[in-house]
């Protein structure tokens, strides 16, 4: 028998998804429908909130078509006040506040294109919404919603009892009636929620769904604190006779780490160009060629070390021949569970370019840890503002500076800017740096360094934000520790607040790279 329709004709493809970038002009386009008169996003709110928490931001899709979205990130609630305001929670919609240790999910958009309501889109949205929130195991949901029918009764009743009189069903409000229905409990009504929501009156209802699933468990939130044990080497540059030679100065400051129980060991920027002095090759620009065949060495030298030792390892940097058969200078994380990644140089200076021939990278790297993410910016990479302020937004809370100068100067300018990159952000850096000389290698004959690890300056910080430093230009190692906890209060909560009381209105730093 016969079919008498062709049923995939009729068929239609909804869909919930995680946001992508190439969803973004189509959700600014449905905005414009969804809320008129009211701010809209911005195409670098999208960005952030895909750069920081991407699996919190969702799209409805019809048959192709973006028809609905909703946005999120992860907060913990009783960490802000009672009358909070959207530009609070949100920091001002680019939710570079988003705390992945945080206990709410808390939900900062919801539009549905009024074409296609009535066929449970929001629903669907808020449904993706509770299964993010189990999966992530978050105690619950918070919403500021909307009352976008209050502007009708203002003159008879005041905000809360209208939102009284919408939760006994004696009138309705297309967005708070909704959330009723949706499983979520009323906490308070929030006044100046919302500036530009002008039907609302700029009111704000703060909802509550609980997840009956959530299992508590220690957070970092109730740690007194969080510390991280840092171990910086001040590596003397001096003549070897081989790979293993290096070899063995390496393995002995791991060996110190891993003694102090540290988390991370830190070395210097090229300071294996120490392997020039057995090469025998005057010439600098074939000489660094001849040391990049060693990087395998190299790697399997510090892989092996980080696992035997326990602990994580920024390799300094090391020139590297790439299959383009361009030379860069790469730093490696040497994580302690053997895994390995790599970020390259982005700012070469005149020096590497003139004498080496060294090509620049182009991509910001943050990196996940067993102590949180990080980033590596070398030496003269640090001295550009914007690269740490992208690595921060990425939720980098260390950045690491493996540098080599050969003179006061050079060292000062790396100095002063990874203390500044400290403050502008509120996060740790660290300097690592050479010293000594190597009289029989052109153009790294003589060093200059004093190796340290900085802070915010904050009261509860380390006085005058220097957590520890080296003695200068002399070799040994510098131990110290520091407390992500402490970072995480005083973003929220210091004397000051660089990153939540940033003018996006103004200005703001726009990264190329996806």
């Amino acid at each position: 028998m016969s079919e008498q329709f062709d049923l995939s004709s009729f068929e239609k493809s909804m869909v919930i998804r995680e946001m992508t970038r190439e969803d973004i002009d189509a959700i600014l386009r449905m905005q414009d429908t969804c809320f008129p008169g009211m701010d809209p996003w911005e195409r670098g709110h999208l960005e952030s909130h895909l750069a920081i928490f991407p699996e919190g931001q969702f799209v409805a899709e019809l048959d192709g078509q973006i028809i609905g979205s909703c946005s999120s990130l992860i907060i913990n609630f009783d960490e802000y006040d009672d009358k909070h305001t959207w530009d609070d929670v949100t920091d001002e919609g680019y939710i570079t506040n988003h705390n992945p240790d945080g206990y709410n999910l808390y939900g900062i958009e919801v539009m549905v294109d009024p074409a296609y309501r009535r066929m449970k889109v929001g629903q669907r949205l808020y449904e993706a919404r509770k299964d993010l929130a189990r999966k992530f195991n978050l105690k619950s949901i918070v919403i500021g919603g909307r009352i976008p029918n209050y502007y009708k009764h203002e003159k008879e009743m005041t905000s809360r009892e209208y939102v009284d009189a919408v939760s006994r069903h004696k009138i309705y409000d297309p967005v708070l009636s909704f959330q009723l229905m949706n499983g979520f409990t009323l906490m308070r009504v929030n006044p100046d929620y919302l500036p530009d929501d002008k039907a609302s009156r700029k009111y704000a209802t703060l909802m509550e769904w609980n997840n009956i699933d959530y299992k508590p468990q220690s957070k970092r939130h109730f740690k007194t604190s969080y510390p991280v044990r840092i171990c910086v080497v001040q590596y003397l540059m001096r003549q070897i006779s081989s790979f293993e030679d290096l070899a063995g100065q390496v393995e002995y400051f791991v060996d110190v780490a891993s003694d102090a129980h540290s988390d991370f060991v830190v070395f210097p920027e090229i300071f294996t160009t120490q392997l020039m002095s057995f090469l025998n090759e005057p010439i600098p620009s074939i000489a660094v060629r001849k040391m990049t065949e060693y990087t395998e060495e190299y790697i399997e030298l510090f892989t092996d070390l980080a696992v035997r030792y326990n602990v994580n390892i920024i390799g300094g940097s090391h020139f590297v021949k790439e299959d383009d058969e361009e030379i860069y200078n790469i730093a490696y994380l040497f994580r302690r569970d053997g895994s390995i990644e790599k970020q390259y140089k982005i700012h070469i200076t005149p020096n590497e370019r003139k004498w080496w021939g060294i090509s620049a990278g182009d991509a910001v790297r943050v990196f996940d840890t067993d102590c949180g993410k990080i980033a590596i910016q070398i030496c003269y990479d640090i001295e550009f503002p914007e690269l740490a302020r992208i690595a921060t937004d990425m939720g980098a809370n260390i950045i690491f500076t493996p540098f080599c100068t050969e003179d006061r100067q050079g060292y000062l300018r790396v100095r002063y800017c990874a203390q500044a990159r400290a403050v502008e952000n509120q996060v740790y850096t660290v300097i690592s740096g050479t010293v000594g000389n190597l009289p029989q290698t052109e153009n790294m004959d003589i060093q200059y360094a004093q190796s340290a690890i900085f802070a915010p300056s904050d009261f509860e910080f380390a006085r005058d934000g220097i957590v520890g430093e080296t003695n200068a230009n002399v070799e040994m190692a510098l131990i110290g520790d520091i407390d992500l906890e402490i970072l995480r209060r005083q973003r929220q909560d210091g004397t000051v607040k660089q990153l939540k009381d940033r003018r996006h209105d103004v200005y703001r730093v726009e990264y190329k790279k996806d």
